[in-house]
Parts: C-alpha cells; sequence; structure tokens
C-alpha cells in the first residue's frame, strides 16, 4: 500500500537513459534503502513506457495544466469581463465553487488513477524505489543510479547547498539569505531631500513600476520562465539532456541558492581526456529563451573544454523567477559548487556568456576576480536602452525607472570592475541588441560595451582621438574595411605591446591605467586601435546563430 501512495504522489517519469556497460551495476544486488538495482538498457527502451492508465491519466492532467496556465496569464482580463457582466455577485459564486470543487475531486481521482497505472509498471515501480532509497541515503552508488533516470526535476534531491563551503560557514562577509550583493543604481534625482512627503509622491510610480516589472516586464525580458513555452520546448529539451548525459557523458545536480531557488545544472567533465582544454571549466550562462539543454553550451563542449551549464532561476528544471537577485544568487551557488565540489581552481575557470547571459557573467567576474577570463558573446552595456526601443516613447519614464528599480542588467558597470581578460563577440548582423535596425551596425550595444571598458581600462588612450579612431573602427561593415582603418593608421603591434608590457612591469596590473598620458596623438590612435582589436571580435551571424567552435577563442592578455 505504501509503495502505491509512493506512485500516486511520484514525479513524472519521462525517460531512462542507456548505461555504458563498464557502469552498469550487477543485476544481483540486493534490492535495499541503500542499493537497488539499476535499469538495463538491452531489456527496456531508453524512453519510458507508461501503460494505457498511466499515460491517458498524464494527457488529462497536462490538459488541465495548460488550461490552468491560460487562465492564469488572463485572469485580470477575465475578472474585468466578469465584473462588468455582473457575474461576480454572490449567487453567482457560489454555484461556481461547486463546479470547481467537484472538477478538483474528479482531477484528484485522475492522479489516483494515474497512480495505479505507475504501480502496474515495473518501471516505474523500480524507478521510485531509487528514487526513495537516495532520498533516504544520498549514497555515490544511490545517485548513480537515480542519474539513469530523467524526471520532474522537483523530487530530484539537493546535491549542492550553498552554505557547504566551511569558509562561508565561518565568514560573515559572505551572502546571506537575503542574497549576494549587487551594485546598486544612483538616484535618479540627486540632491533631492527623501522626506516622507516626497515618499508618499513617489509611491503611485513606484507601486506602477513594480506592477509592471512583475507582469509583464519580466516576462518578456526572460520569456523562457513563461510556462507555455517550456511546456512547447519539452520534447527538444528531453532530447537535449539525453544527448548530453547519454553522449557527452554529463552529470546533472541540483544545487540550493540562499534564496531558497533550487538550480537545475549540468557537468560535462573532460578532465580524463588528452585535451590539454578539458583542464579547464567553461560555466555557461544562457539567454532570455535558452536551455542548457541546447544552448550556448554545446560551443566549448565542441571545442574540447568542461563545462558547466546552469538554468535561469524560473527556466527548466530550476524554480524561482528570474530577477536580477535571484539571478546573481544563482551565479554564485553556480560557481561555489565548481570550486568547492567540481574540484576547479577559479584560475581554470572561464566565463561565457550568450545575449542577457552576461548578467549573470559579469556579476561572477566582478565577485570572483581571480576567475582565469570572460567572454561575451551579443551582449550588451545596459537593459535601459534596449527596453526603451521597444516601447512607446511616452512611456520613457516608466520604463527607465521600471529597469532601474526592478530589472537593472548592468553589465559594463560590473564587467569595469573584473581586472582580467575578456574578448567581446559582436554579431554583425544582430537584429536583438540594435536599438535601430540590424543593418545599422553602430547601434550595436555590444559596441558600448566595448567602448566603456576600454574607457575605464584606459582612459588616457581612450581620450578624443583614440574614442574617434575606435568608433570609425567599429562602424567598419567588413573584414577588409576593418584591416584598411587598421592599416591606415599603420598600427605597430609589436611597438603597442612593448609600451602595455612596460606599464605593467612598471605600475603593475590593477586598472586604470594611465598609459598614453605623454604619448603623442598618433601613438594614442595606434593603441586604441590595438586594444580594440584584441577585445572585440566580428561574427557575421544573426543573433540566435550558435557560435562555431573556431570562433571560441581565449582572450587576448599581456
Amino acid at each position: 500500500m505504501a509503495k502505491l501512495l509512493s506512485c500516486v504522489l511520484g514525479p513524472r517519469l519521462y525517460k531512462i537513459y542507456r548505461e555504458r556497460d563498464s557502469e552498469r551495476a550487477p543485476a544481483s544486488v540486493p534490492e535495499t534503502p541503500t542499493a537497488v538495482t539499476a535499469p538495463h538498457s538491452s531489456s527496456w527502451d531508453t524512453y519510458y513506457q507508461p501503460r494505457a492508465l498511466e499515460k491517458h491519466a498524464d494527457s488529462i492532467l497536462a490538459l488541465a495544466s495548460v488550461f490552468w496556465s491560460i487562465s492564469y496569464y488572463s485572469s485580470p482580463f477575465a475578472f474585468f469581463y466578469l465584473y462588468r457582466k455582473g457575474y461576480l455577485s454572490l449567487s453567482k459564486v457560489v454555484p461556481f465553487s461547486h463546479y470547481a470543487g467537484t472538477l478538483l475531486l474528479l482531477l484528484a481521482g485522475v492522479a489516483c488513477l494515474r497512480g495505479i497505472g505507475r504501480w502496474t509498471n515495473p518501471q516505474y515501480r523500480q524507478f521510485i524505489t531509487i528514487l526513495e532509497a537516495t532520498h533516504r541515503n544520498q549514497s555515490s552508488e544511490n545517485k548513480r543510479q537515480l542519474a539513469n533516470y530523467n524526471f520532474d526535476f522537483r523530487s530530484w534531491p539537493v546535491d549542492f547547498h550553498w552554505e557547504e563551503p566551511s569558509s562561508r560557514k565561518e565568514s560573515r562577509g559572505g551572502p546571506s539569505r537575503r542574497g549576494v550583493a549587487l551594485l546598486r543604481p544612483e538616484p535618479l534625482h540627486r540632491g533631492t531631500a527623501d522626506t516622507l512627503l516626497n515618499r508618499v509622491k513617489k509611491l503611485p510610480c513606484q507601486i506602477t513600476s513594480y506592477l509592471v516589472a512583475h507582469t509583464l516586464g519580466r516576462r518578456m525580458l526572460y520569456p523562457g520562465s513563461v510556462y507555455l513555452l517550456q511546456k512547447a520546448l519539452m520534447p527538444v529539451l528531453l532530447q537535449g539532456q539525453a544527448r548530453l548525459v547519454e553522449e557527452c557523458n554529463g552529470r546533472r545536480a541540483k544545487l540550493l541558492a540562499c534564496d531558497g531557488n533550487e538550480i537545475d545544472t549540468m557537468f560535462v567533465d573532460r578532465r580524463g581526456t588528452a585535451q590539454p582544454q578539458g583542464q579547464k571549466l567553461v560555466i555557461c550562462c544562457e539567454g532570455n529563451a535558452g536551455f542548457y539543454e541546447v544552448g550556448c553550451i554545446s560551443t566549448p563542449l565542441e571545442a574540447g573544454y568542461s563545462v558547466l551549464g546552469w538554468n535561469h532561476p524560473g527556466f527548466a528544471g530550476s524554480t524561482g523567477v528570474p530577477f536580477p537577485q535571484n539571478e546573481a544568487n544563482a551565479m554564485d551557488v553556480v560557481v561555489q559548487f565548481a570550486i568547492h565540489r567540481l574540484g576547479f581552481q577559479p584560475q581554470d575557470i572561464i566565463i561565457y556568456a550568450w545575449s542577457i547571459g552576461g548578467f549573470t557573467a559579469t556579476w561572477a567576474a566582478m565577485s570572483y576576480p581571480d576567475v582565469s577570463a570572460v567572454i561575451l558573446d551579443a551582449s550588451f552595456d545596459d537593459l535601459v536602452p534596449l527596453a526603451l526601443k521597444v516601447m512607446p516613447d511616452s512611456w520613457r519614464g516608466l520604463v527607465t525607472r521600471t529597469v532601474r528599480q526592478h530589472l537593472n542588467l548592468n553589465n559594463a558597470e560590473q564587467l569595469c570592475r573584473y581586472l582580467g581578460p575578456v574578448l567581446l563577440i559582436r554579431r554583425t548582423k544582430d537584429e536583438i541588441i540594435t536599438t535601430t535596425v540590424p543593418e545599422d551596425i553602430m547601434s550595436n550595444r555590444g559596441n558600448d560595451l566595448l567602448l566603456k571598458l576600454l574607457q575605464h581600462r584606459y582612459p588616457r588612450v581612450m581620450a578624443e582621438e583614440g574614442l574617434q579612431v575606435v568608433r570609425q573602427w567599429l562602424e567598419a561593415s567588413s573584414q577588409l574595411e576593418e584591416a584598411s582603418i587598421y592599416s591606415r593608421w599603420e598600427v605597430e603591434e609589436d611597438w603597442c605591446l612593448s609600451v602595455l608590457r612596460s606599464y605593467q612591469a612598471e605600475h603593475g596590473p590593477d586598472f586604470p591605467w594611465s598609459v598614453g598620458e605623454d604619448m603623442s596623438a598618433d601613438g594614442r590612435r595606434q593603441l586604441a586601435l590595438f586594444l580594440a582589436r584584441k577585445h572585440l571580435h566580428n561574427f557575421e551571424a544573426t543573433h540566435c546563430t550558435p557560435l562555431p567552435a573556431q570562433n571560441f577563442q581565449m582572450p587576448w592578455h599581456l
């Protein structure tokens, strides 16, 4: 009877992975709380085959879930319509509540029938036995056997806790349950006294900004967190997970962040291969509709690196909602997991991000300054210009206030706090992070990210002459035109390197540098072009085109 109840309340099982022959457990292992028989791909198909009763019950419950999601998103309009028609009176609400209660009882009955269907299936019974054994005892053998299944990630046991590193238990300077530290935006109106009257005047605007950010704004910024989109992408995500586990020997893990969100991760270890780059770990930060199952993780994988992918809060198996604070909290526990559980030193970690993932990547670089390098692909400097691009001009004040207070993705500000090597990849046909049209390459916000970084690190070089010549170089529409500008100013790379190395040897590596202070205008132009070319590479593609492995290069450093 207890097993039947476990089948009723248990998670949905999607797939049973194929096992390598060398990893299969002996079939004679007794079924105990600490050791249970592992599935054999030779006898069962890798896709879980539910019985008819479970299959039809699952379809009914999935349909009910979709209808509930649609009702949730349309509820404001539905309430307004019902109110106008007079359907919200007590005489109308009471019968409706009876209908709703009857429907819930019917769905509960369907869930029980699904449980009976699972109970009659030996595949599911064996799975639920392994899951219960792992929750009781997270031994390496139990976790290895559980990794053979792909199921609803909410039931996956936590593998790593944000407080697990001993240094954090002893230190008061680490993150609290409220979250890690973020750079806060400056007040919009400096010098204004923050009196009670001013607070009352601002209250309506603050309430409006909060409502916009937590309803329309967050879903526009992170469409991958919308349940209906995830439901539509589920077959693709399952296929991507199967590829990572079966072909790349990936290991899935659940991390608990300091805000209580559970973060879904996938680790592919290449340290045991003959490829030297396998000793380096690339932590991948996906875009606003990207998932590690089908995202930018494929690029460093093809290049031979060890890779750690993770999903934003609210994406696929990760819980929560993807606001900046939650994003930073998630990135923090991912980096801690890489260092303290996977055993990588910060000097062996590379942060790689695509698009909106640049926020968490730059936060990690700012917070963990010893990481080896940062690579930002199709990223931007600040969210405000891109938000203003898609909203009516009359909403400018509301949009700016909402972004600054609730959705402040200040990538450039965070990146300038990092002292290590940086590579920016600019898509020359990018249709997402341009503020006009894709053909207008100068409206690509990746340009602003480069300029802000160089102006912070080399303010004397990026004075008027240097800034002007870099803008000309950024405006080039082809490699031939770029080379023409580079040769027009007769950039001597050996001379530029010797100047920079001499300065570094004398003054140290900390930015900003005063190099170029006593230099001619031509010298500053040469240095500015040299530095721009070293920090930014062009890729002739649109925003969502996968980056080829040959374009995944380590950033330049002295």
